[in-house]
């Protein structure tokens, strides 16, 4: 199985390193659970027409450890919601690259890539040439690769589909228990 390339707009560059992702919804928003009032109060301290400007598809650019701080989830489901298909950071937070491969969002450490993307560049992501490129300025960098974890994880839909499959592909590789005369 293989998964498809990303590609879509640059629908936000955050310039700052250390990004805590709690501040894309608010600290004070955390707790909603209401996705559809989570995702009308996304980015509003950055761009208040930001839930209405981002499509399907589009993706974000970060800095060095973004998703620094708790991985809470709310933020990142919000902007799931949204239509946001992926991150592209200089590099992330231990933690979050965790938590958010294993709900199967897709993230790509490429160490250069806010010199390369502005806000609405078209960007491509070639999971086979482990390439992203800027489609408009023919820019082009490296990505360090996935695991073989991370990427089955990404190519199942996360990690429990994952586990599963795995644990499905074991049981048919076993021999039959001999049966009891």
């Amino acid at each position: 199985m293989s998964m498809s390339n990303l590609q879509g707009r640059a629908a936000w560059v955050f310039k700052e390193d250390d990004f805590d992702i709690d501040l894309i919804v608010g600290i004070k928003n955390i707790k909603i659970t209401d996705i559809h009032e989570l995702a009308a109060v996304t980015m509003t301290s950055y761009d208040p027409d930001f839930a209405k400007s981002v499509k399907k598809g589009d993706l974000l650019v970060g800095g060095h450890n973004f998703g620094y701080g708790h991985p809470h989830y709310p933020a990142m489901r919000a902007m799931r919601h949204l239509g946001v298909a992926g991150v592209i950071a200089e590099s992330f937070s231990p933690g979050f690259f965790r938590g958010e491969i294993s709900m199967g969002f897709p993230l790509v450490t490429c160490p250069g890539i806010r010199e390369i993307a502005t806000r609405w560049d078209e960007l491509k992501v070639d999971w086979e040439a482990s390439t992203v490129t800027n489609v408009g300025s023919g820019r082009q960098l490296p990505f360090e690769r996935l695991s073989s974890v991370e990427r089955g994880t990404l190519e199942a839909g996360g990690f429990i589909p994952y586990l599963k499959a795995r644990l499905a592909k074991q049981g048919e590789a076993s021999p039959a228990a001999p049966s009891a005369a």
